[in-house]
């Protein structure tokens, strides 16, 4: 397949006039610039490397808006939380599966092209296994395959109900494994889906709290597993009780008790001392930032500025899918530091004046990251991800190629995205899914049957 794009965004820059060529394997196999169309297709649009989400709880889809009206003079994380144990105490693996599988397809119109799946609900809803133990994470991984977006299913080892090895709540018996059982939960998976191009498997531990150093250990021991993923210091009371446990803060106890590297995402790591943020940024992981989800939840605000300039790596999530928007989730991630420094551009630096070029770029290639894939860029070897933003949305009329990213985050939406492919195959042309009526009265139907 060739590929002939007006304008498209390089790891150098934008160019015109670029041919692209996919092999069927669905890489791309060649990228030229300022070139005849030699008969490709030609793509009226700007073309963008699709965008990794990083961090996704799917089922959490069908509580968006349902959770906002204050259940407690103090409303947060904690309190939400127990709403969520209600709705994740109700999903079946049907429900599972036709929930995640219209946010997939919801997540590609917004210009996602990959997801990590972190996943915690693995038995039914008293605890007890399925006849098939990975009966769930099927039905997630088979949702990705019907809307056709790439997955990272990380299976989620959870042990404990808090720091010390406190038992499990009734409420988190859904999501309890030993590490044998962990182990043998991923080595099904890895073995069934490794040759897979579309699905990755990878591993995560769900929090300092529900997890121990010897068990993490014991898991890594026993598992080829890249990428990694954990929930880290996320809110406050959760950094105190780590100190009131340790003596240490959650991600400075991680990096000295878990050799923590570029396979690792840290998802949220929003309270972070000085020395964590240069000690995070060192090991090049991942910092796993989900904008709308943390400031739904009233989380805090993750020092960006300074992490950047420890030359910290970041990838963005939807979480909890209060939003699916690539556009939103930068641009709350750059509005929340704009507030917080009261100045402007605050991701621009005197080499990247616009920040939506650098939001875009550093999100695109280090979520890559986090997912295990070679996507993220339009280069030679790249998965063909590809996303086609339109250029008759109002966003961006009479603006010039080098200002286009800045005018989808900062006065787009969703509306903006036309066209995507992942891994070399149209997902989504003139923003419709061929499945899309058909999985979205599925969606429909699995939410009433969770709200009844």
């Amino acid at each position: 397949m060739k590929l002939f794009a007006a304008h498209a965004r390089l790891p150098s820059g934008w160019a015109r006039d670029v041919l692209i060529e996919i092999d069927a394997q669905g890489r791309i196999a060649s990228v030229m610039r300022n070139t005849p169309s030699n008969g490709a297709e030609r793509i009226d649009g700007f073309v963008v490397p699709g965008m990794p989400n990083v961090h996704s709880h799917a089922f959490q889809r069908a509580m968006a808006g349902f959770t906002e009206a204050r259940t407690h003079p103090v409303d947060g994380f904690w309190t939400w939380r127990e709403l969520m144990y209600r709705f994740a105490a109700r999903v079946t693996p049907e429900i599972v599966q036709d929930i995640a599988a219209f946010l997939y397809v919801e997540m590609l119109k917004a210009g996602y092209t990959g997801v990590a799946e972190f996943h915690y609900l693995h038995h039914d809803s008293g605890g007890a296994p399925y006849g098939h133990r990975a009966e769930l994470s099927d039905r997630v991984i088979a949702a990705a395959q019907e809307a056709g977006i790439a997955i990272t299913h990380l299976p989620v080892l959870y042990r404990y109900g808090g720091f010390g090895a406190a038992p499990p709540s009734e409420a988190q018996a859904r999501f309890v494994n030993d590490v044998d059982a962990f182990v043998a939960l991923v080595h099904d998976l890895q073995g069934r889906h490794r040759s897979d191009s579309g699905v990755q498997v990878g591993v995560a531990f769900h929090s300092l709290r529900a997890v121990d150093e010897a068990s993490m250990r014991e898991a890594l021991g026993a598992l080829d597993a890249w990428p990694i993923h954990i929930h880290v210091a996320e809110q406050q009371r959760e950094v105190a009780d780590c100190i009131a446990w340790s003596g240490m803060r959650p991600v400075q106890w991680l990096l000295h008790h878990v050799p923590v590297d570029e396979r690792w995402c840290l998802v949220h790591a929003t309270h972070l001392s000085d020395a964590e943020v240069r000690e995070l940024a060192a090991t090049r992981a991942l910092a796993g930032l989900c904008p709308t989800t943390e400031a739904n939840l009233g989380d805090g605000l993750f020092p960006l500025p300074a992490f950047l300039e420890a030359g910290g790596r970041l990838g963005i999530g939807s979480d909890s899918h209060v939003s699916v928007s690539v556009a939103e989730e930068l641009r709350t991630l750059e509005y929340g530091q704009r507030l917080a420094s009261q100045r402007r551009a605050v991701f621009a630096t005197p080499e990247a004046a616009s920040p939506g070029e650098r939001l875009f770029a550093d999100a695109a290639l280090h979520g890559a990251q986090a997912l295990g894939l070679t996507t993220g860029r339009i280069e030679t070897g790249a998965r063909a991800d590809l996303v086609v933003l339109d250029p008759d949305h109002r966003a961006f009329w009479n603006v010039p190629a080098e200002r286009i990213l800045d005018a989808w985050i900062f006065a787009g939406d969703n509306g903006c995205v036309r066209d995507v492919m992942v891994g070399g195959a149209w997902r989504l042309r003139d923003r419709r899914h061929p499945r899309e009526d058909e999985l979205a009265a599925r969606f429909r139907r699995a939410q009433a049957a969770l709200l009844a």
